[in-house]
C-alpha cells in the first residue's frame, strides 16, 4: 500500500462570512459541475469560450467549501474567484492549515476519486510530515490513462480533457462560465479531439501537451481518429467524434 501526502496540491477555502451567504451557491455559479450535492466532486473553472482554466476537486466542510487544487495554481485559483465575489460576504483563501493526502487503496477515512475510483482515494486534513507521494501518485494517474492540472491540459476545451467520462461536467444544473460552448459542443458531438497518454516514443511533438521522460510517457492532444485503439483506456468513450 502506498499513502501519504501530495505536496504538489494545495487547498483553497470558500468561507461565509454571515449566515445568510452560501459558499457552494456562489462555486455553482462558476464551476463545471454540481458542487451542492454529494462530494468530493470534480470541477473546472473555464474561459468564457469553455477553455479549461483549473481544474479541481471540490469537498464541503460544513458551510465552508474546500478546493483540492494545483499548489503551484493556488494562490492563481484564489484571485481568480475573488474576481467574481464582487459584495457578497466570502472569504476566499489559501488554507496553509490543510493538506491533501492519497492512498492507493482504501483507507479508513479516505473517500474515492470521483473520476474514477480506480485513481485510489484522497482526503483533506490537516498538514503534516507525512511521506510525499507525488511520484507515485503521478505514475499511477498516466498509466490510468488520465490528464490532470494546467500542464496536461494547458488551456484546450474542458470536453477534450475527458470531462464528461471523468465526472468533470454536469450538463442539468445550470449556468456556469463557459457553459454555452461547453454544452453545445456536447449536444452536437463535437468533441473531434481528446487528451491521451502516449509512450513518448509515439509521441507527436506538434501534439505534445507536456512529456514525463521519467516514465516514458507525454500527453497529446489528438484527433480522435488519430487515437491508436491501443492506447484507448477503458473509460475512455470515442463515441462523441
Amino acid at each position: 500500500m502506498t499513502m501519504g501526502r501530495l505536496t504538489n496540491r494545495a487547498v483553497v477555502r470558500v468561507s461565509p462570512l454571515e449566515p445568510s451567504e452560501d459558499a457552494a451557491a456562489f462555486l455553482q455559479g462558476l464551476l463545471t459541475n454540481d458542487v451542492t450535492g454529494d462530494t468530493p466532486a470534480y470541477a473546472a473553472l473555464l474561459s468564457a469560450q469553455g477553455k479549461t482554466l483549473f481544474d479541481m476537486l471540490v469537498w464541503r466542510d460544513g458551510a465552508d467549501v474546500l478546493l483540492d487544487c494545483e499548489a503551484a495554481l493556488a494562490e492563481e485559483l484564489a484571485k481568480r474567484l475573488s474576481l467574481y465575489r464582487l459584495r457578497r460576504k466570502l472569504a476566499i483563501a489559501v488554507d496553509e492549515a490543510l493538506g491533501v493526502f492519497w492512498s492507493d487503496t482504501h483507507t479508513e477515512g479516505f473517500t474515492a476519486d470521483p473520476r474514477l475510483p480506480a485513481l485510489g482515494n484522497r482526503r483533506i486534513g490537516a498538514a503534516s510530515e507525512d511521506a510525499a507521494v507525488d511520484d507515485a501518485y503521478l505514475a499511477h494517474r498516466l498509466q490510468l490513462g488520465v490528464p490532470e492540472g494546467r500542464s496536461d491540459m494547458g488551456d484546450i476545451l474542458w470536453l477534450e480533457t475527458n470531462a464528461v467520462e471523468l465526472n468533470g461536467v454536469s450538463f442539468t444544473k445550470g449556468c456556469y462560465i463557459g457553459q454555452e460552448n461547453t454544452a453545445r459542443m456536447n449536444w452536437r458531438s463535437k468533441v473531434n479531439r481528446r487528451l491521451v497518454v502516449v509512450p513518448l516514443a509515439l509521441s507527436q511533438e506538434k501534439r505534445r501537451k507536456v512529456e514525463y521522460p521519467q516514465l516514458g510517457l507525454g500527453v497529446d492532444h489528438l484527433r480522435v481518429e488519430d487515437i491508436p485503439a491501443d492506447l484507448v483506456p477503458g473509460w475512455m468513450e470515442l463515441t462523441t467524434s
